[in-house]
């Protein structure tokens, strides 16, 4: 039987990589997005559903991801790529673009999160992944992008958090940190830049096949530095 997964931002450059992946993988796909303009190749698979879910609206989610369980019995993984960038250093950064990039970066993974890890707890089995950023991690690189750095860094917290209750089942909480994503849009706003260093969003989709693979069953408390050379 199928592993089923839920992936937020399916339609993005990296979410259609990450849909194509575990299609792939022959895993039931319960996408969410606003649009599927991109997700064209999945129209018609078998094993693809998209959903318009309002992410910023926490009973929407639950409901969501409550109706997926009833529909599937067990969501195995939760992918969460949703999210958004602003530049903005501490001279214009006010309290409003805080709470823009609080909203989409970490209240649309952990409106997803919250009902998805109790019903792995209960299960006993789940893999939850979030997206957070290198600035995220390394916030001495957020300078000139304030309010992103700190709220990617929520998720690397909320992953320790959420990793403690998990201890001694198997249940686990990741996340990953991709420097400079090989993009259309990143090529066209860094026209001069190496796109060679980048990663692929390919690359980041095979970490995230092996993470919720059985070979991934042993790695616990796992943030996983996808930077190729950039």
């Amino acid at each position: 039987m199928p592993k089923t997964i839920i992936i937020t931002g399916a339609n993005g450059s990296l979410g259609t990589a990450v849909v194509k992946k575990f299609l792939d993988q022959d895993y039931k796909v319960v996408a969410v997005d606003h649009s599927g303009n991109h997700l064209g190749f999945a129209d018609r698979h078998p094993q693809f559903e998209l959903h318009g879910i309002e992410l910023t609206d926490e009973s929407e989610c639950k409901t969501f991801v409550n109706e997926a369980i009833g529909l599937y019995g067990n969501i195995d993984c939760g992918v969460l790529l949703a999210g958004g960038f602003e530049m903005g250093g501490i001279d214009t950064t006010d309290t409003a673009q805080l709470r823009k990039m609080f909203t989409l970066n970490f209240e649309t993974a952990y409106h997803i999160a919250r009902p998805l890890f109790q019903h792995m707890m209960q299960n006993g089995y789940g893999r939850l992944i979030f997206t957070g950023a290198r600035p995220g991690l390394h916030l001495e690189e957020g300078a000139n992008k304030i309010a992103y750095a700190l709220s990617k860094s929520l998720l690397f917290s909320l992953a320790e958090i959420l990793n403690k209750e998990a201890k001694g089942t198997n249940v686990t909480v990741s996340v990953i940190a991709p420097s400079t994503i090989d993009t259309k849009p990143n090529r066209e706003s860094m026209p001069n830049a190496k796109f060679d260093d980048w990663v692929k969003p390919e690359a980041i989709a095979d970490v995230l096949a092996f993470i919720c693979s059985d070979s991934g069953n042993v790695l616990r408390e796992s943030v996983y530095k996808v930077y190729n050379n950039a």
